[in-house]
């Protein structure tokens, strides 16, 4: 088995350097905050009651993760919609936010183009393309990134705005304080995460191990439901391997009845819990029954806790935590972790029209 903590096996599996992205991440959410601070937005946008975010993928976990986060502190509604099409309850007050990386999602064009036959509000995070074309034509606000990666590694660009926006527009309390502690958290953390920190002490790279070869199923409760689906999307195009996530309750009116069978899968399956300060003792009591009732199904699991006080720190603790795990379970799978070949032949496949 390959050792992580022979750091030529990075050069080899990683010549794209993704790794380089996972290390800039506390570095980008702060330049993302500083450029939604000076970004312009219309003084009428404070008006809305709803805000959907139009996005798929890497560019849709942003508002995944902005909707968990404020859910009982902002007085609105937010969705994201992964689809072609617009909701029909979308009006003059709904703020549309189209958020594209390459600015040429088709799912996210189709949905925005029927937005533009609405009095709804708009504004687009992108890079460029034909997203970006549009609302230059329609004089919609653009706020635009110029940072070259795969669009799930440029996360802190589709959350951290659109956190700083629901602020300015008077909706959510201040974040600026969060978001420095977010950062000291993140820095640390990575100092003890990171490929040079040796396996005896890092945490990351042991859990990677005992994933290694398994199918993972990651478990969420509150803040932390989107946080288990950015694992879930990490585990998929880093490490190129079989995941999925559930969230608290609901698991448990279902999933933990089919536990048992096929009894051959049980070996084969590890449960990671994501936990935080900020869980009910209710939520915190069906975490320690279901990890009985994993037990008695023979299936192996951990929980891992979000570090630092803020909801904020807790959460993105818990995200750089996962795509470091799912750097490491790349390497140990002896594949690329940048290119996603079977989403660019589906691509290539859709366009043969």
């Amino acid at each position: 088995m390959i050792n992580l903590d022979n750091l030529n096996v990075y050069k080899k599996y990683d010549p794209q350097n993704m790794l380089a992205h996972i290390h800039n991440v506390p570095e980008l959410c702060h330049q993302a905050w500083q450029m939604a601070t000076t970004f312009y937005l219309p003084p009428d946008y404070s008006g809305i009651d709803k805000v959907v975010v139009l996005g798929m993928g890497g560019s849709a976990i942003g508002g995944d993760l902005a909707a968990s986060l404020v859910t009982g502190e902002a007085d609105m509604p937010i969705l994201v919609q992964r689809d072609y099409t617009l909701p029909s309850f979308v009006d003059d007050n709904t703020l549309i936010i189209a958020s594209s990386y390459s600015g040429m999602t088709e799912e996210t064009l189709s949905a925005f183009g029927q937005a533009l036959n609405t009095d709804a509000k708009k504004l687009v995070i992108t890079t460029g393309g034909r997203l970006e074309e549009l609302a230059q034509e329609k004089g919609i606000p653009i706020f635009s990134f110029d940072y070259k990666a795969q669009p799930r590694a440029v996360l802190p660009f589709s959350f951290i705005p659109i956190l700083n926006f629901l602020q300015r527009l008077g909706f959510i309390n201040d974040k600026s304080a969060d978001l420095d502690e977010m950062s000291v958290v993140l820095k640390q953390l990575a100092n003890n995460i990171d490929e040079s920190s040796p396996l005896s002490r890092n945490k990351a790279k042991q859990l990677a191990y005992s994933l290694f070869g398994k199918l993972t199923v990651i478990y969420g409760s509150c803040i932390t439901n989107e946080v288990a689906r950015r694992w879930k999307t990490q585990i998929n195009e880093n490490s190129k391997a079989w995941a999925f996530y559930e969230t608290f309750p609901e698991l448990n009116h279902n999933t933990v009845v089919g536990y048992s069978y096929p009894p051959e899968l049980a070996p084969n399956i590890f449960v990671v819990m994501l936990k935080t300060r900020y869980l009910s003792q209710q939520i915190l009591k069906r975490y320690q029954i279901t990890i009985q009732i994993l037990e008695k199904s023979n299936i192996n699991s951990c929980v891992i806790e979000g570090l630092g006080e803020s909801r904020l720190a807790q959460i993105m603790s818990l995200v750089l935590f996962g795509d470091y795990i799912s750097y490491f379970l790349a390497i140990l799978n002896r594949v690329n972790p940048t290119p996603v070949e079977a989403i660019d032949f589906l691509k290539s496949q859709l366009g043969n029209k």
